[in-house]
């Protein structure tokens, strides 16, 4: 019986990008507690919103065999696992972290059906 689909994989990427407007709709709502921080949240904010359009576009196309957007897609998950370690590191971290790891097992995992043969 075959659990892994390549369906999983872009439900992953959506929910990650759920996970970063969430992400990112709280640090702009943290401009009005520190206003002196203004710049740096709202930063934040449009790296994150950045990001959950990037998983987006990667939830929209992985399934189509495309090898440049699988690759693509292995290496933004990488860079944000290894950015996010270098990070201030805290709960949150550590739960971006593993969703993005369970997205990057999954693409390994699942290789075959992501990668035109």
């Amino acid at each position: 019986m075959k659990y892994a689909t390549p369906a999983i994989v872009r439900y992953l990427f959506v929910i990650a990008a759920i996970e970063l407007v969430i992400f990112g709709a709280g640090s702009m709502m943290r401009v009005a507690d520190n206003p002196d921080m203004k710049n740096i949240y709202i930063s934040y904010a449009v790296l994150m919103f950045g990001d959950a359009i990037a998983m987006l576009i990667f939830s929209f196309y992985i399934h189509r065999q495309i090898k440049v957007i699988y690759g693509a897609a292995v290496v933004f998950l990488s860079l944000n696992i290894i950015l996010t370690i270098f990070d201030q590191f805290g709960l949150i971290d550590i739960l971006f972290v593993f969703l993005n790891a369970m997205i990057l097992t999954a693409l390994y995992i699942l290789r075959k059906e992501l990668l035109p043969q």
